[in-house]
């Protein structure tokens, strides 16, 4: 019978399987616009997770130090191709995973990072919402560099997956994929035992990872808090309130570019059908007050990505790529229903757009 070492102790495996759980949580999220607060909740518990990880690989126990893993290329070659017949027991990581664990902990914090950036200049959310006035043009390169790295981590997690794989089908003696449940491994090592400051430090950063996400899905926190609030247009522009939201949605000005609603403004006799002319002076001061807030002086993600779009001046907000892009995959009878009814009855779904508000959490598709 081999002998039985203690290798993981109770954090570093919590640490393990939370890490599983919210990346696995975020990766189900991450294409849903309406399910992007879950994924930003638990990005920060990922980004505490790591933190912890890094904190851990000062002062944590042996094996989970970073200087006790064997960082070797020479020697993470020779583990490699002597596989089947080992020169010698790895009581923690062996060198091929301690390189692949590295790799992961590097890319899973910069995927957070990415991830903290995009969710402050595209959104206006979080705590870089102050970067959204600045970089808010540039919002689809942040994307895809969260995205990039997001995609690698994928690459890493399933390396380490295969790695575990092989390891067990060759090595079921040593315990290893159930020394991440109990931290026992079978062979011939020192136990490790946790000190006061390491309990401490654990039960800190761990409680802060379970109890940050769960905070941020309930509460309005400086880590989801937008920079965007509800406009109360009455005040802006009473004139615009009366007589535009009188026969339909009161559409928000950021939703067409200025050039669009001066050719809507020119032709109110013609008003999709209607004769909805106004005095000059009317007419002039609700134009005025459509431009200035037009597309082109918003910093929202919906604005920005409808002037990216255009490739000319439509005057009707569904008649924009952007818009056509986003509802093309609904069903089209929910335009039918009798809560929607119509393609341009916006506040069917989106419930605070009369007060310039998009936010993809409140977005509510009714059923066709």
């Amino acid at each position: 019978m081999r002998e039985q070492a203690y290798i993981w102790t109770l954090p570093t495996r919590i640490f393990h399987w939370l890490l599983v759980l919210y990346i696995l949580i975020m990766f189900i999220t991450a294409d849903e616009d309406s399910l992007l607060n879950i994924h930003a909740a638990f990005g920060y518990g990922v980004g505490i997770l790591i933190f912890f990880r890094i904190v851990w690989g000062f002062i944590g126990p042996k094996y989970s130090k970073f200087y006790e893993w064997p960082l070797n290329f020479k020697e993470a070659f020779e583990f490699i191709f002597s596989l089947f017949y080992p020169k010698k027991d790895y009581p923690g990581h062996n060198p091929a995973a301690s390189f692949v664990m590295l790799g992961i902990i590097v890319v899973t914090l910069l995927t957070v990072l990415t991830g903290v950036l995009t969710y402050g200049i595209q959104e206006g959310k979080g705590v870089l919402s102050f970067l959204n006035s600045s970089f808010f043009r540039e919002m689809e390169i942040f994307e895809e560099i969260h995205e990039f790295f997001s995609t690698f981590l994928l690459l890493l997690i399933f390396i380490h997956i295969m790695g575990v794989i092989v390891d067990t089908l060759l090595h079921k003696e040593i315990r290893t994929l159930k020394s991440m449940i109990d931290g026992y491994k079978n062979l011939k090592a020192q136990s490790v035992k946790l000190n006061a400051l390491q309990k401490i430090v654990a039960a800190i950063f761990l409680s802060a990872a379970i109890i940050t996400p769960a905070i941020s899905l309930i509460y309005e926190t400086p880590l989801n808090k937008s920079i965007h609030h509800p406009i109360e247009y009455e005040n802006e522009l009473s004139s615009f309130v009366e007589e535009c939201g009188s026969c339909h949605t009161l559409y928000p000005p950021f939703l067409l570019p200025a050039e669009s609603w001066k050719r809507l403004m020119a032709d109110l006799e013609n008003h999709f059908g209607d004769d909805a002319s106004l005095d000059e002076a009317t007419r002039k001061e609700i134009e005025d007050f459509l431009v200035k807030n037009s597309a082109q002086n918003s910093t929202k993600e919906a604005a920005v990505y409808i002037l990216k779009s255009l490739k000319n001046h439509p005057i009707a907000i569904t008649k924009t790529p952007f818009w056509k892009e986003k509802h093309a995959k609904l069903d089209k009878n929910i335009f039918k229903s009798q809560k929607v009814k119509s393609k341009v009855n916006c506040k069917a779904c989106h419930k605070n757009i009369e007060k310039g508000m998009i936010e993809d959490a409140e977005i509510e598709i009714p059923k066709a």
